[in-house]
This record gives structure tokens, C-alpha cells and sequence, in this order.
């Protein structure tokens, strides 16, 4: 990749994590069986930069199923292959590990795929997030289980709304 074209993206990464500091609340509806939502509760955010302004945090608090969720997802630029690198842990759906994913940025759309274990002897399945900047003030982030075998299903949809600037 070119330093020119490299720079247009390390620029859009900047400037897309600017765009999204700040307090968010919202709900989160998950589905643990195709077309079966499991549950739908509220979910507070907040997004900040840090680590010298080069990464972006996003913190979350909500429950499931009554019972306490939070989460921390850390995006960088990654200047090898211009992509979105993002690490995730939650309590729920990660419980004890991290997922790593990897993707492209728009300027509106930031699209990332990663796998998790689900076994000792079982394949790892995919999970792939799509964060929808819709507005200044509206954000949607849709996760989609993805088999061994490639097929997708919806798992999580998170629609926040802009309640306080960084």
C-alpha cells in the first residue's frame, strides 16, 4: 500500500473515532437460536481514545437476561494492511477470553470478522461485528455467529443513541 493511500486511511480511522467519543445508551437485543430473540435489555456505552490517541475504547454496561453484562472492545488502525484491529472481552459472551478481529472502514461503516473457541475438539466459529455509524447521534452495532460450515446468523444488535459528549 502506498504512504499516500496509507495516510487517507490512518486519517479516516482518526477521524472515525473521533466521531464516536463520547456517552451512549441504547438497548441490545440478542439471539442465541436463529430468528429466536432471547432477550432485550438496556445498555449504557463510551467511547474514548486512548493509549496516546491512538486507539479507541468502548466500555459497556447492560444486563441479560436480568443479569449483569459488561464489556470492552479496543480498536486500533493497523497500518500493515489498513485494517481495524479489535479486541473484545464481555462477561457474558466472552466470559474468560478475548476475540480478536480484524477489518475495513468506511466512512460510515467499520465491518470486522474474528473466531472463537467453542471446545477442546470443536472448530472455531466466526464472529462478524458491523458497527453502522447511521448519524452523529445514532450508532448500530449487528454481531453474526458464523458455523464451521459458513453460515451466518444474526446473534446481537446493539442500537445506541448519542447521550453525552466526550
Amino acid at each position: 500500500m502506498s504512504t499516500s493511500a496509507n495516510t487517507q486511511h490512518s486519517e479516516l480511522a482518526n477521524q472515525w473515532f473521533d466521531r464516536l467519543c463520547g456517552s451512549w445508551t441504547g438497548s441490545c437485543r440478542t439471539w442465541f437460536e436463529p430468528g429466536q430473540l432471547a432477550d432485550e435489555s438496556p445498555i449504557q456505552g463510551h467511547f474514548e481514545k486512548t493509549i496516546g490517541g491512538n486507539f479507541l475504547r468502548h466500555h459497556y454496561t447492560g444486563q441479560i437476561r436480568n443479569s449483569p453484562r459488561v464489556g470492552e472492545e479496543l480498536f486500533v488502525f493497523n497500518p500493515v494492511g489498513a485494517t481495524i484491529d479489535v479486541s473484545w472481552a464481555d462477561s457474558f459472551h466472552m466470559s474468560t477470553s478475548v476475540m480478536l478481529s480484524r477489518g475495513t472502514l468506511t466512512q460510515e461503516t467499520l465491518d470486522v470478522t474474528g473466531q472463537y473457541m467453542t471446545g477442546v475438539d470443536t472448530p472455531d466459529w466466526g464472529w462478524r461485528t458491523v458497527y453502522d455509524l447511521i448519524s452523529s447521534d445514532e450508532l448500530i452495532i449487528t454481531a453474526y455467529n458464523i458455523s464451521p460450515e459458513g453460515e451466518s446468523a444474526q446473534a446481537l444488535e446493539t442500537k445506541y443513541r448519542r447521550s453525552g459528549k466526550a
